[in-house]
């Protein structure tokens, strides 16, 4: 049988310790040792327990709360410790049987309660240690959002970055110290936010409106969100690639000549839950990409700089391979030899060359061939005419 948990994780907001309900207040008296931040130690009454203030950086905490097994250990975090917060860093460092957590609301919650909002159509973000651009694929007249800020300052740097993206007309409400005695709440529109010095803890309800560029949320979005020297995949054959490489959540995508990064940042768009990483032999289209995915609030996408196959040994394994470019006979074998049956992969060719490699592997390994061409309507003379771009065609298969 195992043992009884020696850790409670045990979420705390503003008013501890009068706001904590019993179970809480009884871990607390039986606790040894009690870590958490210095301010939620300073709430406290007087316990037997000894106090240590948990460290900063986070990550150098875990090693010092593992040394106290043996111990009865309680650890303070904010509200619900499981929604961008501690918690589950803390647990997956632990067995099952070691640790038990008694969660307080969630600052969403207390949040959407103030603002009379419904929680599960609210967008909610942790935006502690993280870009501000990864608010860019919601922002949307009529979305609301939640805002967790590391500080006061990051207050100001939200309103300046939605009035840089077109929003200023948007409702800001900023909540600080919510659910406790020091509690405040400022109204404003974004781009008429009064000076103040916010308090930490702080974070920003937010009902969008403006006339700022909107992100689709189909694939195929405008090649005017990606900086490109002219090697993209445009955006009618990314919407066919993306759609004949058929992202599912959790799945990893190496995008394969990655030019702008349009197919990796698409498929990362597609879920919250999908990863990507993008090779790119040239430096100047690296930094691109990488500048493109921040931009559109996907960071999350690995920019590998190297030539395929050579750069593709050490990678995570992908369930999905798009290649923008660079298809070689070479490649097309490292991938009948090294990438797991189940694999799909998508492969686009322009020159008779690469399709000649296409038809083959085609003939090879099966899957689907599409030629795609595609024309616009441009001036001829005082009237429209056709132009015609070059075909490109497109070999999808599953390993």
């Amino acid at each position: 049988m195992a043992d009884a948990p020696w850790l409670t994780i045990i979420g705390v907001g503003e008013d501890a310790p009068d706001g904590l309900p019993r179970a809480s207040l009884a871990a607390l008296d039986a606790a040894e040792v009690v870590m958490g931040p210095t301010r939620h130690l300073g709430l406290l009454p007087q316990i037997k327990a000894k106090l240590i203030p948990w460290p900063v950086p986070f990550a150098d905490g875990i090693a010092q709360l593992l040394g106290l097994r043996g111990q009865r250990v309680a650890v303070l975090a904010s509200n619900d410790p499981f929604w961008f917060g501690a918690g589950s860093r803390i647990a997956q460092q632990l067995a099952p049987h070691e640790w038990t957590a008694l969660p307080g609301p969630s600052t969403f919650s207390l949040v959407a309660a103030r603002m009379g909002w419904p929680l599960e159509h609210t967008a909610c973000f942790g935006l502690h240690a993280a870009p501000l651009a990864r608010l860019r694929p919601v922002l949307a007249p009529g979305q609301r959002i939640i805002v967790l800020l590391r500080d006061g300052a990051a207050v100001q740097e939200l309103a300046a970055y939605l009035c840089q993206a077109g929003f200023g007309a948007s409702d800001f409400v900023v909540h600080e110290s919510i659910g406790g005695p020091r509690e405040r709440r400022t109204d404003a529109l974004a781009s008429d936010l009064p000076d103040l010095a916010f308090a930490h803890p702080v974070c920003a309800a937010i009902r969008i409106s403006g006339a700022g560029q909107v992100v689709s949320v189909a694939s195929g979005r405008s090649d005017g969100w990606f900086d490109s020297d002219g090697q993209m995949t445009k955006r009618p054959m990314r919407a066919l690639a993306l759609s004949a490489l058929a992202p599912r959540p959790f799945e990893h995508l190496w995008d394969i000549g990655g030019g702008s990064g349009s197919v990796g940042i698409e498929w990362l768009l597609s879920h919250p839950s999908l990863a990507a990483t993008s090779i790119e032999p040239r430096s100047d289209r690296a930094a691109r990409i990488t500048r493109n995915a921040a931009q559109l609030g996907v960071d999350r996408l690995a920019v590998v700089q190297g030539r395929a196959p050579e750069a593709l040994a050490d990678l995570p394994v992908p369930d999905a391979v798009f290649v923008g470019g660079g298809v070689s006979h070479g490649l097309l074998d490292w991938f009948e030899t090294h990438l797991a049956t189940g694999t799909r992969i998508v492969a686009h060719a322009v020159t008779l060359e690469s399709e000649a490699l296409l038809t083959q592997a085609h003939a090879g390994l099966g899957g689907e061939m599409l030629r795609i061409e595609l024309a616009r309507a441009t001036p001829l003379g005082t009237r429209r005419g056709w132009t015609a771009s070059y075909p490109v065609v497109q070999w999808s298969v599953t390993l």
